[in-house]
């Protein structure tokens, strides 16, 4: 810790800032423990990195948005089977897609299921991605195309359906004019638009 200290002392002012802001930021946070899978036997064991699975389980569902015991339970088991892979786990994965869920900060059940179907699509883009850049074959080559491309598409409208459920599915359009009066007087206003009304501001 003190070489880290006396690292940061020697930072440039401006670097140095920027180090401080980032590790504060980090501990108002406050995000839940990390998961930790494990294998016994066919069945995926979760445990925590924290020494209360309690105040893990709280932060948990404070990160996905939610009050409801159950549902946290379903979908936190269903994110770390993410991370099974036959008799192989990767407690990263399913760590990796709670962090996408904990920074789009789901308000809701509903938004905390798309913020993680959002952060698996996500991992299997970039496993096509990996395997697109090792095929062999141009059937190969045009089959991971294929795949990655509706996997980008399905995301971009991931995205999209999230801004529009936190929208309620509004549309505001903004279109500024002038209007110049007898006398050479210019009148700057702002035509706006929503579900088909028409409003004037000045």
């Amino acid at each position: 810790m003190e070489n880290l200290t006396e690292a940061i002392d020697n930072l440039p002012d401006a670097t140095r800032a920027k180090v401080v802001k980032a590790a504060q930021d980090m501990q108002a946070a406050d995000a839940a423990p990390s998961m930790k899978l494990s294998m016994n036997g066919q069945t995926l064991t979760i445990s925590f990195n924290s020494e209360s699975v309690e105040i893990a389980t709280l932060l948990q569902m404070v990160d996905i948005g939610s009050t409801d015991g159950d549902f946290h339970t379903g979908l936190v088991g269903q994110i770390a089977s993410l991370g099974a892979q036959g008799h192989a786990v990767s407690s990263e994965n399913s760590n990796f897609v709670l962090s996408v869920v904990r920074s789009i900060k789901p308000r809701d059940e509903l938004e905390a299921m798309l913020a993680t179907q959002m952060g698996a699509i996500h991992i299997a883009t970039m496993m096509l991605a990996r395997r697109l850049n090792h095929v062999e074959t141009i059937p190969q080559q045009d089959a991971a195309e294929r795949a990655l491309n509706k996997l980008a598409r399905t995301f971009t409208t991931q995205m999209d359906a999230l801004k529009r459920y936190r929208t309620g599915g509004q549309q505001k359009v903004t279109v500024e004019h002038v209007t110049v009066n007898a006398g050479g007087q210019a009148i700057v206003g702002a035509v706006s638009t929503r579900k088909g009304k028409v409003g004037r501001g000045c």
